[in-house]
């Protein structure tokens, strides 16, 4: 580590261009505007501006001849441009109107976005630029203000765990995970995004910045006792160390912005049906046969459970993609005995390769070119996992296909599912910043450049070597992995996980806010570890710790768990060393409710599988902030202990020791207590029972969810729609792993004759058994 750390200072201070007296540049006044299909382009006197509506309604703006391409986060290329959209001269400058925005370019270079009723949403000040000095090597950075509406929130930045809104502060854009459990107040995380959701009275918008290069957010907003008056604009500053200044803005409803958001950058892909059930990890696993006590125990114990994940434990020496010979010296066999109880394997896959001549990995890598290099050619080499390791260009098209294929040794040992761990490209140090060189060169799909610009998208780009080796390894299997890093448009090839959120009650909520953030930007698919994966401790008092000292206390295990159950990634995990975390570890008690919470989450699989198939078809993520549907309300827009699953239920799960009762606020409509059943109106805020054994889930009034009902068969689940209403729902299925049709069924509920009637919306048969609750009676 102390070799890695010297080796990667001195290739920066011999290979990165010195740092010279900067000047700073903006745009100045206009000169002229000339229009073009979609938009048009504005010259200053010392910038000019670019300006495009797509057919989908996003709106792109870039500075200084930056063009939608080429970009990481585009999935087909820049849409093409709405002719409707036109740039006009308006007062003191220019308006480019179309269906959802109408842009205003002012005649010093600020560019102001507009409802089509004429509500502002945001305006961007003259954007500056830090330019070398002549003679100077540093690449030029820039940084832009922005103004927001006074009572404007913004959630987003790839997830973070002071959120779901983000407070007044600087925000690090830099994939680097914090070196442990990570806590509301850590910054950066392994998995950062410029992307912005911001929710005010006027309207909402999503803006991404295309720039991959280290940047910051800094936000101020107007609430009292955070150093501004309350009806004071709030103001986001965005600054970047390098590369494009150019940027996308969506208008419109949250659902309208997510799916313009997967237009763009992609749709998510859909996880196979078992990927949707329980997940199970442990450090330390290092045995076949602890791999059949762990999956033995859950047998004994009547606890559903899906897939197994094997940490590098299972590796021969950490090496990627071999296997213990030891410890394992029959994955297949042990892959289809689990097979067998339903159980499928999941492998973790590290980027760090052993520098070890005479292997195969490392021997083919380098017949093939496919490990970053530095300012001469010499491969990089930093401490990783299993010792000094090289690590692969994923930004080079030839370095992927390499990487792409050796995942068939994986496929070969029964292995059915994938977890990218460590891929922020981040080596381990005794001293600096865990990451390559900066100076590191990069492919960077043939425009060559170094690791400043190629660091953010480092996961991003394995992810996508991985899941396009799979779909050429197993071409009719719908692949399936997740990433602890990314960027934007990490949803095309699986999911993440919130890494470590720590196993204290602050952990807990942090986990919450970065599922919510991330769902935000795009990423729909994710979940914490549940039981932490640190040695951190439960909060002071707690008591009765089961496992080792790392372990939480069982109250907190419990509530980690119940949370976990009702989010997309359900994986429970912890550390060697801090205990196990399975839950018959924990005593009967937590062990009983444990299992009635393995078994909701078994039991609404349908209602999770229709979920993800909406995922990829709309962008809209499984779990949703309270105010999805309701962004005027101010109220649930500072919500951040409850949230949406779906349209149809209401999560509000404990996130304080020793809670038993806790409040609530509805968003509109009415909402079933769906233990008790009593029937709640929104807009309000309710107290709600909050016994250890459960979490507090409401319904609404009208709601039709898919559910397995007692002989395994898909049944509807139907809460009474008010008197004189309908309500509804829809199931949507496909293979269990396959790629083929996906058959979505919609259904409406009503009252007639004094019952609730549920009919498939069309002229076919229901074929479904209906269970309707909220009737008293009719259960």
């Amino acid at each position: 580590m102390v070799r890695s750390a010297l080796r990667s200072r001195a290739a920066d201070r011999r290979d990165l261009p010195p740092r010279e007296p900067e000047r700073v540049r903006t745009p100045g006044r206009a000169v002229e505007a000339r229009p073009e299909t979609g938009g048009g382009t504005v010259r200053f006197e010392r910038a000019r501006l670019r300006l495009l509506v797509t057919a989908g309604g996003a709106v792109f703006c870039g500075w200084d001849g930056a063009d939608p391409e080429p970009s990481y986060a585009l999935a087909h290329g820049c849409p093409a441009a709405d002719p409707r959209a036109v740039l006009e001269p308006d007062a003191g400058g220019w308006r480019l109107v179309s269906e959802r925005v109408t842009v205003r370019v002012s005649s010093v270079g600020a560019v102001s976005f507009h409802t089509p009723g004429g509500l502002l949403l945001r305006t961007e000040g003259p954007p500056r630029w830090r330019e070398p000095a002549a003679g100077g090597g540093r690449a030029a950075g820039w940084e832009q203000q922005a103004r927001l509406p006074a009572d404007a929130r913004v959630f987003g930045l790839g997830g973070r765990p002071s959120g779901p809104a983000l407070r007044a502060g600087r925000y690090r854009l830099w994939n680097s995970g914090p070196g442990g459990a990570s806590g509301p107040g850590d910054t950066p995380l392994s998995l950062t995004m410029p992307v912005q959701t911001v929710v005010a009275d006027a309207g909402c918008h999503l803006v991404f910045h295309d720039n991959s290069w280290e940047g910051e957010v800094v936000l101020r907003d107007g609430r009292e006792g955070e150093g501004s008056a309350p009806d004071q604009p709030g103001v986001c500053r965005v600054s970047l160390e390098g590369g494009p200044l150019r940027y996308w803005v969506l208008v419109g409803t949250p659902s309208r912005l997510l799916a313009g958001w997967a237009a763009l950058t992609g749709r998510a892909a859909v996880p196979p049906r078992w990927a949707l059930g329980h997940h199970h990890a442990r450090k330390g696993a290092g045995s076949a046969a602890e791999v059949r006590r762990v999956a033995a125990g859950y047998r004994r114990h009547d606890l559903p459970l899906s897939a197994l994940h094997l940490d590098a434990d299972h590796l021969d020496g950490h090496r990627v993609f071999t296997a213990d010979p030891v410890g394992f010296p029959d994955l297949p066999g042990l892959a289809g005995e689990l097979a067998d109880q339903g159980i499928r394997l999941v492998s973790v896959v590290d980027p760090g390769v052993k520098a070890e001549p005479g292997t195969a990995v490392y021997d083919s890598g380098t017949a093939a070119g496919a490990f970053v290099r530095d300012a001469q050619g010499r491969e990089i080499r930093g401490a990783a996992r299993p010792g000094e390791s090289v690590f692969p260009d994923f930004t080079d098209p030839g370095a992927r296909r390499w990487w792409g294929g050796l995942y068939g040794e994986r496929l070969e040992q029964g292995f059915a599912g994938f977890w990218h761990g460590v891929d922020e490209a981040a080596p381990f140090t005794a001293f600096g910043d865990p990451m390559l060189p900066l100076s590191a060169r990069h492919a960077l799909e043939g425009r060559l450049g170094d690791h400043r610009e190629a660091h953010n998208v480092y996961g991003l780009m394995m992810a996508a070597a991985g899941h396009e080796g799979l779909r050429q390894l197993r071409p009719r299997e719908r692949p399936f992995l997740f990433s602890g890093s990314g960027w934007a448009g990490l949803q095309r090839y699986g999911g993440t996980w919130s890494e470590e959120t720590g196993t204290g009650w602050a952990g807990l909520r942090a986990s919450l806010a970065l599922v919510l953030g991330l769902g935000l930007c795009g990423v729909p698919f994710s979940g914490p570890d549940v039981s932490g994966s640190t040695g951190s401790t439960g909060s002071a008092g707690s008591a009765g710790s089961a496992g080792s000292a790392g372990s939480p206390s069982p109250e907190l295990y419990l509530r980690r768990l119940q949370l976990g159950c009702w989010l997309p990634l359900f994986r429970t995990h912890a550390a060697a060393g801090a205990g196990h975390p399975e839950p018959w570890e924990f005593g009967p008690d937590v062990l009983d409710h444990a299992r009635r919470a393995l078994a909701e989450r078994q039991r609404l699989l349908p209602y999770f599988e229709t979920l993800a198939h909406a995922a990829h078809r709309t962008g809209a993520p499984y779990v949703r902030p309270l105010w999805w549907k309701s962004p005027g309300d101010r109220a649930l827009r500072e919500c951040a202990d409850a949230f949406l699953l779906g349209d149809a239920l209401l999560v509000a799960p404990v996130l304080e020791e020793g809670t038993v009762r806790r409040r609530v606020r509805l968003p509109r409509g009415h909402w079933y207590d769906t233990a008790t059943g009593t029937l709640h109106p929104g807009r309000r805020t309710v107290e709600l029972d909050a016994p250890l054994g459960r979490t507090p889930v409401l319904a609404r009034a009208g709601a039709v969810l898919p559910v397995t009902g007692p002989e395994g068969a898909v049944e509807l689940e139907a809460w009474a729609p008010r008197q004189g209403r309908t309500g509804g729902g829809e199931l949507a299925m496909g293979a269990p792993e396959a790629w083929g049709p996906v058959r979505r069924e919609r259904f409406v509920s009503r009252w007639e004759d004094g019952r609730v009637v549920v009919e498939r919306d069309g002229a076919e048969p229901l074929g479904y058994r209906v269970r309707v609750r909220g009737v008293p009676g009719a259960e």
